[in-house]
């Protein structure tokens, strides 16, 4: 599916756009302390929370999909001191398919990796890998964001703009905007992102960005029937219940004892 990678075809603009998104990396490096490592990260990017990780003294296996996103946490790995960089371990590969030799106390899926999981069979890959490398009583942490019913019925057709963005390409500064799909049925929005060049028209381009929402108890009942158990299931990263004003749907969960 297209947008499950153009959006992650450019590491720097990447970087640039999630810059100041910090909470989420406190979250996991408080749990990967408490866990004492290593730690297993599925879906890695460009390194934005593995590094923190091995900073604050864990070691990290980053499982990545994407080539452009795996070149840019390994730059950013060889900026930071040796006893860091001998914490983490980068490999390219597909987390439905992963299966190192190796368990793990902490598993991690940050920043609605598990919202490219599309359909049921994906999620059922997506929880056997996890389920695969997890010690007895180790942990699942992942997010996704919450369903906004009001969001997900926006008119496609409509343009919703968002100022203008610096891109790495070049420094331009793109018009940026945005259109919306919601598939009921997939439960698949499609998020087509507009770049508009603001002299050279032939330079605009559009990338577009598919996720598979989730409904909370939809969440608790897909973990349920794969083997899983569910610790805490909060708002956002600071403990909160979930509400309507929610963002981020974060769970924590374990093996159950009769789990697959």
């Amino acid at each position: 599916m297209t947008g499950s990678e153009a959006h992650y075809e450019d590491g720097a603009y990447y970087d640039q756009a999630y810059r100041q998104r910090r909470h989420d990396v406190r979250f996991y490096t408080r749990l990967a302390v408490e866990s004492g490592g290593p730690v297993l990260e599925l879906g890695a990017g460009t390194g934005r929370v593995a590094l923190a990780i091995a900073k604050a003294g864990i070691a990290v296996v980053g499982i990545e999909s994407m080539s452009p996103m795996l070149e840019q946490a390994q730059q950013r790995l060889e900026r930071l001191p040796r006893a860091a960089r001998d914490r983490v371990e980068l490999r390219q590969g597909d987390l439905a398919r992963l299966r190192l030799r190796r368990k793990f106390p902490l598993v991690i899926a940050p920043f609605n990796v598990w919202m490219h999981l599309y359909t049921r069979e994906d999620l059922e890959r997506g929880f056997a890998t996890v389920r695969h490398h997890l010690r007895a009583g180790g942990r699942f942490a992942f997010d996704v964001l919450l369903p906004d019913p009001v969001s997900l019925a926006r008119v496609p057709s409509k343009q919703y703009r968002g100022g203008e963005v610096p891109h790495p390409r070049g420094g331009v500064r793109y018009r940026y905007s945005e259109y919306f799909s919601y598939d009921p049925v997939t439960q698949i929005e499609t998020i087509m992102m507009d770049f508009e060049h603001p002299k050279q028209k032939e330079q605009s381009f559009c990338t577009p960005l598919t996720q598979r929402q989730f409904f909370p108890a939809e969440l608790e009942a897909l973990l349920h029937y794969n083997g899983f158990e569910v610790e805490s299931h909060i708002g956002d990263f600071d403990g909160k219940p979930i509400t309507d004003a929610t963002e981020s749907q974060v769970l924590i969960a374990r093996l159950r004892r009769s789990s697959p």
